[in-house]
């Protein structure tokens, strides 16, 4: 009972504000009262005598003292005041907690009533008188069903407060609906700790006890409280005559025996903590529920990674890699064409503080044999190996690439220059060079995460994690997730603007160094070669003409040679960086969206988890672990 109680107590404290308080009201209640009956004397069993008026509750309580204690007669109602008689020391604790004052508190001399006839003595001898009571604490209650006010409460208090009850009906009123409905039928759960006694059988002739007790179990069955026959735990239902003795040694001898057992006080706590398990159930146990699964996970961090553009920031600083790779290894004049388009475009450009200047539109657009930025159209698809290590080709090929970066993630343009359907995304180069064009300053806005999406991924990821849960542990995810994601698409900008800021500054592998001066000794060779093949000329016809313009068609075409089997080199390289900045990117959004909703989902998951198996323990059935 301890640990079930434990369990009970952290149940309540995983679900305060998760669960309605109506809802823990009464498991707080059983708490409470276990508390206090577990400080008090388990050696003692309190055992309430509780009928309708009429029923001769008095009159049993006094054949079972032993003495008139309470007083009975034809006045109704005859006990006001909940009456005590104790069978042995140390219960004093018990019957101020029910609230039973002093005057009221009797101690049982084990006798029997002088002149009650001979009936009576010989039943009370022949079924042991001197059965042993001590520690039977018995309360001879108010009637529930009397007309005076406060009665009813009096006893509806007390019977949430002692560890037995005996019901005692009369051949009138045993099949009365308010017994049934108000209390036997709501305390059915309590059915070894109670007692049914049908009083008065000396009213009844020949057989008609045995048929009322027949139709008694047949309605107490109907109640859905369990009967201790054969052996079985469950209800005793028995027959007595207060009067006559009739049976009264009967009921002493199972009153005994439930005494000794000292299992009272636990059996009445385990039935409350049943009662109490059983209306948490709805709001404890799930149907079908699966929790966070790996797939929904996947599935949110890929929703996340398209709202950012992981994919058009990879194309992005592919493009870029092969802009550097072009301005590192083409022509002397192809280099000095992109220098002097950066310096226009920086001159163009407002300067302010902190601003880096943008590349000019000229050059991410031209052919392939003379513009500086031109790129295949079949460059940007490619797998996640490669690496970008190596050196600069100088300071001056770097400028603007944030800018042209930044763009590109806006746009979500394509490796052929056309927009892709990434959200967040322009149209496509045309869109960008428009939007420049419109500003005339070349600045471009930063990115921005597609909110529509985050918000779709948030709703879903909630939805799936809650499903199947109870109505109010489903809400508290679903609130764990949308608190999480209030400022989660700003934290998505902040990340794809430090991604962007990361990746904007790739370097060249050392073939870039090698491929430029091969560039440079290219044109020293054309240059050679013609300041020779003029010499030969002006020498005159007997001069050797013929080497020095072989040379200097070596170097003449040996330039674009060079650039188109750099341009074949690079391709790899450029798709391994792109992959790797949509990776990186990826990872970024993915471990913001981790720490931001699927942390505080999973944690709420968790709690829910610990909840039900505080619940099963609670409840007794471990099975449902």
């Amino acid at each position: 009972m301890r640990i079930r109680l434990d369990a009970l107590r952290e149940l309540v404290g995983l679900s305060r504000t998760r669960l309605d308080p109506g809802s823990l009201t009464e498991a707080g209640h059983v708490l409470e009262e276990a508390v206090a009956r577990r400080r008090l004397s388990l050696d003692h069993t309190v055992v309430a005598l509780a009928g309708a008026s009429g029923s001769g509750k008095s009159t049993l309580f006094n054949a079972l003292a032993g003495a008139p204690l309470s007083e009975a007669g034809v006045r109704r109602p005859t006990t006001s005041e909940p009456l005590a008689c104790t069978w042995s020391e140390g219960a004093d604790g018990l019957l101020d907690r029910l609230g039973v004052p002093p005057r009221l508190r009797r101690r049982s001399s084990d006798t029997y009533l002088p002149g009650s006839g001979p009936e009576y003595a010989a039943e009370q001898g022949a079924s042991g008188g001197g059965h042993d009571l001590s520690g039977l604490v018995l309360v001879d209650l108010p009637d529930h069903d009397s007309a005076v006010p406060g009665h009813r409460e009096q006893v509806d208090r007390l019977l949430e407060l002692v560890d037995a009850v005996v019901w005692v009906v009369d051949p009138e009123k045993y099949a009365d609906a308010v017994l049934h409905e108000r209390y036997l039928r709501p305390l059915a759960a309590y059915d070894e700790v109670t007692f049914v006694v049908l009083n008065q059988t000396d009213r009844l002739p020949g057989d008609a006890a045995d048929k009322v007790l027949d139709d008694l179990r047949r309605l107490l069955d109907e109640d859905g409280l369990a009967l201790g026959e054969h052996g079985e735990p469950g209800a005793a239902v028995l027959g007595v005559s207060a009067l006559t003795g009739d049976g009264v040694g009967e009921l002493r001898e199972q009153l005994a025996r439930f005494t000794a057992g000292r299992g009272a006080a636990e059996n009445r706590l385990a039935a409350d903590v049943d009662g109490a398990a059983a209306r948490l159930a709805p709001v404890c146990l799930a149907d079908g529920w699966t929790g966070l699964s790996a797939w929904t996970r996947e599935e949110f961090e890929s929703r996340l990674a398209e709202s950012v553009g992981a994919v058009a920031a990879g194309q992005a600083a592919e493009r870029e890699w092969q802009r550097q790779a072009e301005l590192a290894y083409g022509a002397p004049w192809v280099q000095l064409r992109g220098w002097l388009a950066r310096r226009r475009a920086a001159a163009a450009a407002p300067r302010e503080p902190g601003a880096e200047s943008g590349t000019a539109p000229g050059t991410e657009s031209g052919t392939e044999s003379g513009t500086a930025s031109a790129i295949p159209s079949g460059d940007t698809s490619g797998d996640t190996s490669g690496g970008e290590h190596g050196t600069d080709a100088g300071t001056g090929i770097r400028n603007g690439i944030r800018s042209d970066i930044r763009s590109d993630i806006r746009t979500g343009m394509g490796a052929d220059g056309i927009g892709t359907d990434a959200p967040g995304a322009g149209t496509g180069a045309g869109a960008r060079a428009g939007s420049e064009a419109d500003t005339g300053t070349g600045a471009v806005p930063e990115p921005r995460t597609s909110r529509a999406v985050v918000e779709q991924a948030v709703r879903t990821v909630a939805g799936d994690a809650a499903a199947g849960l109870p109505d109010p542990w489903a809400r508290a995810v679903r609130d764990a997730a949308v608190r999480g994601a209030e400022r989660l698409p700003d934290a998505l900008d902040e990340v794809a603007a430090a991604r962007a800021a990361d990746s904007c500054r790739p370097t060249g592998p050392g073939w870039w160094a090698v491929a430029s001066v091969a560039q440079g000794l290219m044109l020293a060779l054309q240059a050679g070669a013609a300041v020779w093949l003029v010499m030969s000329v002006a020498a005159g016809p007997g001069a050797d003409w013929r080497t020095p313009a072989l040379l200097m068609a070596a170097g003449v075409a040996g330039g674009p040679v060079l650039a188109w089997a750099c341009r074949l080199a690079a391709r790899g390289p450029a798709r391994a960086y792109g992959q790797e900045a949509e990776r990186r990117l990826r990872d970024a959004a993915a471990a913001c969206g981790r720490s931001r909703v699927l942390e505080p989902v999973a944690a709420e998951l968790l709690r829910y988890r610990e909840a039900r198996i505080q619940y099963t323990v609670a409840a007794g059935d471990t099975a449902c672990v």
